[in-house]
């Protein structure tokens, strides 16, 4: 039985992934650092491994790798899920909370994949899906930090595929649009929502579920022979640049 780690599992995309892969069949392990958050998914999910750990601290990666193998003995899929969204102009954002960001979406990653190479080779190779965000494929205001962290994320997913290629572990990246979470939700103002909504060819937000298909079709054998791809799941917002939205009015 195919075997996943969902980092940032507690809750949006992770949660979502780690729903769509049980209901594909998958053996599936939730990390996160949130303990309470954590132990309430694991319980809404049912049969699941809950790991409580930090991905950005090499102790609690280590600790992720051995609680992995003595509990699935095996890995086919990792999901660089975990990430901090910190948004704010240039001058008001700390070299602090520069490091905060960084450490968890691109220290996380690096982290999480390089400690399991090993076990993702082990049984032929397996799959790697790191998310990024279409913050780091097109810039933004008030996303210096976050949208840089996920554009190194893109990157080092091209540079994990290139090498761990000839071990047979697929590497790819899924970059979400504006997605309907729960968070996004209750901080976007109805002027926030409007314009993403002129902004997106397909006039709405991303659900956490649309995503989640993206990953699981990226960890799955029907994606067998692709690697080193971004895949922006942003119904068309990349596309449109910095078009003018009254331009596209019928």
């Amino acid at each position: 039985m195919n075997t996943a780690l969902i980092t940032g599992g507690a809750r949006g995309i992770g949660l979502a992934t780690a729903r769509e892969l049980k209901e594909m069949g998958w053996r599936v392990a939730i990390l996160d650092r949130d303990g309470p958050e954590l132990a309430r998914a694991a319980e809404a999910l049912g049969d699941v491994l809950a790991i409580e750990a930090d991905v950005s601290r090499p102790e609690d990666v280590a600790r992720s790798v051995d609680q992995i193998t003595s509990g699935f003995g095996r890995l086919d899929g990792l999901v660089n899920n975990a990430g901090v969204a910190d948004f704010g102009p240039i001058r008001e954002t700390s070299f602090e909370r520069w490091r905060r960001v960084m450490e968890t979406n691109l220290d996380g990653p690096f982290l999480m994949t390089q400690a399991f190479t090993d076990l993702l080779a082990a049984e032929g190779g397996g799959a790697v899906v790191n998310i990024t965000s279409i913050s780091g494929l097109r810039a933004s205001t008030l996303r210096v930090a976050y949208g840089t962290s996920k554009a190194g994320l893109a990157q080092l997913t091209l540079q994990q595929a290139a090498e761990l290629g000839e071990l047979g572990i697929r590497v790819n990246a899924v970059a979400p649009g504006p997605v309907a979470t729960k968070l996004a939700m209750a901080v976007h103002s109805r002027d926030i929502i409007d314009a993403y909504h002129d902004a997106i060819p397909l006039n709405r937000y991303g659900s956490e579920a649309e995503i989640a298909a993206a990953i699981s079709f990226l960890l799955s054998d029907k994606a067998s022979y692709i690697t080193g791809q971004i895949l922006a799941a942003d119904g068309g917002f990349q596309a449109t640049g910095i078009g003018l939205p009254s331009l596209r009015q019928p």
